[in-house]
């Protein structure tokens, strides 16, 4: 059965091109709040007492293995209060609304290991904006400064910028079994290329920092067909 695209997810538009996809309306609609209508202008720092200062921005899913910012410093970290979720549908990335994809949240509780990008002053306003125009094409992450805990002797707490999942989106999947997740995965393909790849990608980024994650890992061994064929070239 084909949905009605415009009907159910009205906020996306047939791409201008002339091909497949769609891209973001720059208006509200159904009461969403697109890129543009968010309640943190373009122009807003999250943080706006610090705007002459290095950012730390928090990754913890594509950011870890395809940053695509220029970035000082790279270091593990943690942080508490919310965890990595396969919790979004993808309707643009890594797949459309016909073909909903599924990619990470940060949720409510537990903690997370990630990577923490140290970002100078001088490429902090390019590099939030930039990061706004990838995460937020929905609007469905909430942007917000979250402290972490940077993974050196000692420990360093440190505020960093964050998308955590919106609960209230339409795109807000929830917790999904196993197999719900094999199922928008196999079938999801965006703008940024294969949802399988996403997943792999991440989970071998994620073994990288000597971390197994049940969940991800049980899904890409799935995908992959046996542990042994996971290959994740993280840059």
């Amino acid at each position: 059965m084909l949905l009605d695209v415009a009907a159910c997810w009205p906020w996306l538009a047939p791409s201008s091109s002339g091909g497949a996809g769609f891209v973001a309306r720059p208006r509200t609609a159904c009461g969403l709040r697109t890129m543009a209508d968010s309640s943190i202008s373009h122009s807003m720092d999250p943080n706006p007492l610090h705007v002459a200062e290095d950012l730390w921005v928090f990754a913890y899913g594509s950011l870890m293995w395809r940053p695509d910012f220029p970035f000082v410093e790279r270091v593990e970290a943690r942080l508490v209060g919310a965890h990595r979720a396969l919790c979004v549908y993808s309707f643009v990335h890594r797949g459309t609304p016909e073909r909903p994809g599924l990619v990470l949240g940060l949720d409510q509780g537990g903690t997370c290991l990630g990577i923490a990008y140290r970002v100078s002053a001088a490429e902090r306003a390019r590099t939030i904006t930039y990061l706004r125009a990838r995460e937020q094409v929905t609007s469905v992450y909430r942007e917000c400064m979250r402290p972490i805990w940077l993974k050196r002797e000692p420990e360093q707490r440190v505020p960093a910028l964050c998308y955590m999942v919106d609960r209230g989106h339409p795109q807000y999947a929830g917790r999904l079994t196993l197999e719900q997740q094999l199922h928008h995965v196999r079938q999801g393909h965006g703008q940024s290329g294969a949802n399988r790849d996403y997943v792999i990608a991440t989970v071998g980024a994620l073994e990288q920092l000597g971390y197994r994650e049940t969940g991800l890992h049980l899904l890409a061994e799935r995908l992959a067909g046996t542990h042994e064929a996971l290959v994740a070239v993280v840059p």
